[in-house]
């Protein structure tokens, strides 16, 4: 039961970046997917969450410019980011959990962590 984030790397301000987060050994299907980021020295933080049903949610920072999306069928949730700001410049992390309004302690798999810089 693995969870695989990807998709990270270096771009510049304005710049867009597409995450993918695959599940192996279970499927994604019933499970909310949260995408949380953890930048240098300071704590994990929830950008974005989308439910078994389709409900979303985002940060008020990413709001506008970043859209999570599933693809059952590839049994992978996306996390597409636009208009990139230095100070979205974290690791990128994604999660299961059974709520999107949950604390990030009741996320239970987490991928391993993809790197976003945004710098010129």
């Amino acid at each position: 039961v693995q969870l695989q984030a990807c998709g990270g790397g270096l771009v510049q301000p304005g710049g867009s970046l597409r995450l993918s987060c695959a599940a192996s050994g279970f499927s994604l299907d019933y499970y909310v997917i949260g995408w949380f980021r953890q930048a240098p020295g300071k704590e994990r933080k929830g950008v974005s969450c989308i439910s078994s049903d389709g409900e979303l949610d985002y940060a008020d920072s990413v709001k506008g410019r970043f859209t999570i999306s599933r693809d059952n069928a590839k049994n992978t949730v996306y996390l597409q980011m636009n208009s990139l700001k230095p100070e979205d410049t974290a690791v990128y992390y994604c999660a299961t959990g059974t709520w999107c309004y949950g604390s990030i302690g009741s996320f239970s798999t987490w991928g391993q962590g993809t790197l976003v810089t945004v710098s010129s």
